[in-house]
C-alpha cells in the first residue's frame, strides 16, 4: 500500500510533467528563442559543430566553414551562431510545404533543437529525405582509407571516406553496391597536376560532400590508381548512425572552401563524427594540417572502431600472385602474357594440374592489370584471356590464387607524421648543432612501417643550425616540397622512379662563403629490388638555383645519384654518391658528395640518426657528420 506522502509526491510529479509537456507542445517561437538564450545553445560545441562554427581565438568572433548561402537561414548565419539558432527555431517552427519545409532541409538541426528544448517530434513530410534514407539503408557505418598515392597531388598523403553499410552485409556484392560519403575538391577536370596542387593548397577549389557507390571507389582507388584500402567498421549507435545520416544531407552538396593541408577529405570526415556522437570534438586535433592517416588514428584512439579489414589493390594482388610462383613457372607466366608461348605448348602441360591451374590465373590476372595500367590493346589483350580461360577451364579444379596477407602494421599503425629533430656534429673545423622541423609526413628513412616502401613527402621542413663558437644561428634549409618515388623494376613491372624538389638551401658559392639560395630540382630514373628491404637506385638529376650572390644569377646542374638503400623495420640506411655539374654562362664546376645516413627505430615515435658526407667542390674538400634523436607527434 502507497503511503499518503509518497502517493502526493507521485501525483505533483505527474502534475509538473503534465504541465511542462503542456509547455513543451505550445512553447511560441519567442520563447523557444528566450529558453535557448536563457541556455546558451548557441555556443553548445554541439550547435557549433552542426553548422561548422569555429572561432577565431584572437577576437573572438565565430565564423563557419560553410561558404554557401544555401547552409544559413539567416543573412548574418555565416558570423553569428545567435542569429542562425533563432532563425532555424523560427524555421522549424513554422509549418512549411513538404521538401522546402525547414525541417526536411535541416533534420539533424531540427532534431537537435527540440531534443534540447523538449519541444515535441511532431510529423512532418520530407518525400525526398525519406526516399534518400530508404535508399542508403544504412545499418553500419565504415571509415575508408585510401593509402596515399604520389602521383597525384591530391591524394599523396591518402583519402578517406565513409561506406554506408546495409543490414546484414555479410556478402561481398551487399557491400560493393553499398553507399559511400565522401569530400572533394571540386576541380576542373583540363587543370593540370601543377595548377590542381596550386589552387588546391590556396583554397582555390569548392569542396563537395557527394554519395556514391563503394564499388566506383574501389575502381577508382584499387583498380585505377593502385592503392590499398583500409576499412574501419565503426561502433556507432543507431541514433549516432542517424544523426549522422541527417547532417551529411544538410552538407550534400554544399559548398566548403578546400585546402589541401587541413580542409580536406579527412577534416569534414571529422566533423560528421562529432556530429554523431557529441561531445567527441576530434577536430579540435587538427592544427595546421590534417593528414588523413593522422585522423584515422584519432578515430581508432577515440575507440570508435572495432573491425578493421584489409583490401589489397590489384597491383599489389597481382605482385603476390606473382611471387608465389616458382622462378621457372614466373617465365613461363611472362612467356604466356607476352604471346610468344601458348597455353596448350607441352612446357606448360608439363606443369602438375595444382601448379597450371596457379600459373593461368595469375597469367590472366596480370593480363587484366597491364590492360589498365599499361593500357595494353583490347586486340591484344581480348584473344589472349579468351586462350587462358579455356585452358583453366579445361582443369578440373576449384581454387582461387592466393591473396596478399593483411600487414603486419598498418597505416594509421605507423610513426606519427610531424617530427622534430636535434642533432650535433662537426661541419669542416667547426662544432654545429641542427634543429629540424618537419610538419609532414615521411622520409626515406624514417621507420617503414605503415608507408609506401620507397617513398618520400616531406613539406614545409625547417632545418637550422647553431654554431657554439661564435654564438650564431642561421637557416639552413627551407623544404617547401620533397617527393621521391622508388619503385623497383622486375620482368612483369617497369615503373620510373622520379624525384620532385623547391625551397632554398645553403651553399658554398666562392672563396669559403655561402649564401641562402632558391632551388628547384628534379630526376628520373630506375630502382631495383634484390630482396624486400634493399633498393639499389640509379637516377639522372637536374638542379637549378636562381639567387644574386651567385655567378650569372643562376645556376644549373645536371647530375646523376647512384644510392644503396636499406628499409628495415629496426633500422633504415642509404649509401650513395651524387655528382653534379654547374653551369651558367662561362661557368663550369662540378660538386661531387659521398653519403653515408643511417636512423634506427628505437620506438615508434621515436629513433636516433646519423649521417656522414665527403663533399668537393670548388677545390675545397668539406666532411660533415652528425649524431641525433627524432621524435614524432
Amino acid at each position: 500500500m502507497i503511503a499518503p506522502r509518497c502517493l502526493r509526491y507521485l501525483l505533483f510529479t505527474l502534475g509538473a510533467m503534465l504541465s511542462l509537456t503542456a509547455q513543451a507542445s505550445t512553447l511560441s517561437i519567442a520563447d523557444a528563442t528566450a529558453l535557448a538564450q536563457q541556455r546558451g545553445l548557441a555556443h553548445n560545441p554541439a550547435w557549433l559543430a552542426l553548422v561548422h562554427y569555429r572561432i577565431n581565438h584572437i577576437t573572438g568572433d565565430y565564423t563557419s566553414e560553410a561558404d554557401d548561402p544555401r547552409f544559413f537561414l539567416s543573412p548574418k548565419g555565416k558570423h553569428s551562431p545567435g542569429a542562425e539558432l533563432k532563425a532555424t527555431l523560427q524555421a522549424i517552427l513554422t509549418p512549411g510545404q513538404g521538401n522546402k519545409d525547414a525541417r526536411c532541409r535541416f533534420p539533424a538541426r531540427d532534431h537537435w533543437l527540440r531534443q534540447v528544448l523538449g519541444i515535441p517530434q511532431t510529423p512532418v513530410s520530407c518525400p525526398a529525405l525519406d526516399a534518400w534514407l530508404k535508399k542508403l539503408d544504412t545499418a553500419q557505418v565504415t571509415l575508408v582509407f585510401a593509402a596515399s598515392y604520389l602521383n597525384s597531388p591530391s591524394s599523396m598523403f591518402g583519402h578517406t571516406f565513409l561506406r554506408l553499410d546495409p543490414p546484414s552485409s555479410n556478402t561481398k556484392t551487399d557491400l560493393l553496391l553499398a553507399s559511400t560519403v565522401s569530400y572533394a575538391a571540386d576541380a576542373n577536370a583540363t587543370d593540370s597536376e601543377i595548377v590542381f596542387a596550386y589552387r588546391g593548397i590556396f583554397g582555390g577549389y569548392p569542396g563537395v560532400t557527394s554519395v556514391r557507390p563503394y564499388y566506383e571507389k574501389i575502381k577508382q582507388y584499387s583498380d585505377i590508381e593502385n592503392r590499398d584500402l583500409w576499412e574501419y567498421r565503426l561502433n556507432l549507435k543507431p541514433q549516432e548512425i542517424q544523426r549522422l545520416l541527417w547532417h551529411s544531407w544538410e552538407v550534400q552538396n554544399i559548398r566548403f572552401d578546400y585546402y589541401f593541408f587541413d580542409e580536406n577529405c579527412a577534416y569534414r570526415l571529422l566533423e560528421l563524427l562529432d556530429v554523431a556522437r557529441p561531445g567527441l570534438d576530434l577536430t579540435a586535433r587538427v592544427t595546421t594540417h590534417a593528414i588523413p592517416s593522422d585522423t584515422v588514428r584519432w578515430v581508432v584512439d577515440a575507440g570508435l572502431v572495432d573491425h578493421v579489414h584489409y583490401r589489397p589493390s590489384s597491383a599489389t594482388a597481382v605482385a603476390y600472385q606473382i611471387q608465389q610462383l616458382s622462378p621457372q613457372e614466373q617465365i613461363l607466366t611472362r612467356q604466356l602474357a607476352d604471346g610468344t608461348l601458348k597455353p596448350t605448348a607441352p612446357k606448360v602441360l608439363a606443369l602438375p594440374p595444382a601448379r597450371r591451374a596457379e600459373v593461368l590465373d595469375t597469367t590472366y590476372n596480370y593480363v587484366q592489370y597491364m590492360a589498365i595500367e599499361d593500357k595494353w590493346p583490347r586486340k591484344r589483350v581480348a584473344p589472349l584471356s579468351y586462350q587462358l580461360l579455356a585452358a583453366r577451364s579445361a582443369l578440373d579444379l576449384q581454387s582461387a590464387p592466393p591473396q596478399p596477407p593483411t600487414p603486419e602494421i598498418r597505416d594509421d599503425q605507423g610513426h606519427d607524421t610531424f617530427r622534430f629533430s636535434i642533432a650535433g656534429g662537426r661541419d669542416s673545423h667547426r662544432n654545429i648543432v641542427r634543429i629540424s622541423l618537419r610538419p609532414a609526413y615521411h622520409d626515406l628513412l624514417d621507420s617503414p612501417g605503415g608507408y609506401r616502401p620507397g617513398a618520400q613527402l616531406q613539406f614545409l621542413r625547417f632545418d637550422g643550425r647553431y654554431y657554439p663558437d661564435n654564438n650564431s644561428l642561421r637557416v639552413d634549409q627551407l623544404t617547401g616540397v620533397e617527393i621521391r618515388s622508388l619503385s623497383p623494376r622486375n620482368a612483369f613491372f617497369h615503373p620510373l622512379s622520379w624525384q620532385v624538389g623547391f625551397g632554398a638551401r645553403r651553399r658554398m658559392i666562392a672563396n669559403g662563403q655561402e649564401a641562402l639560395t632558391p632551388y628547384l630540382d628534379g630526376g628520373a630514373g630506375f630502382a631495383w629490388a634484390p630482396t624486400p628491404e634493399w633498393l639499389a637506385v640509379a637516377m639522372g638529376t637536374a638542379d637549378l638555383e636562381i639567387s644574386q650572390k651567385i655567378a650569372q644569377g643562376y645556376h644549373a646542374a645536371p647530375g646523376v645519384d647512384l644510392m644503396l638503400l636499406h628499409q628495415g623495420s629496426s633500422l633504415s640506411a642509404a649509401a650513395g654518391v651524387r655528382s653534379k655539374l654547374w653551369m651558367a654562362s662561362g661557368y663550369s664546376k662540378r660538386e661531387d658528395t659521398a653519403y653515408l645516413r643511417g636512423d634506427w627505430h628505437i620506438r615508434r615515435n621515436f629513433g636516433l640518426f646519423t649521417s656522414l658526407d665527403r663533399t668537393h667542390y670548388l677545390n675545397r674538400y668539406r666532411t660533415s657528420w652528425l649524431v641525433g634523436f627524432h621524435t614524432y607527434f
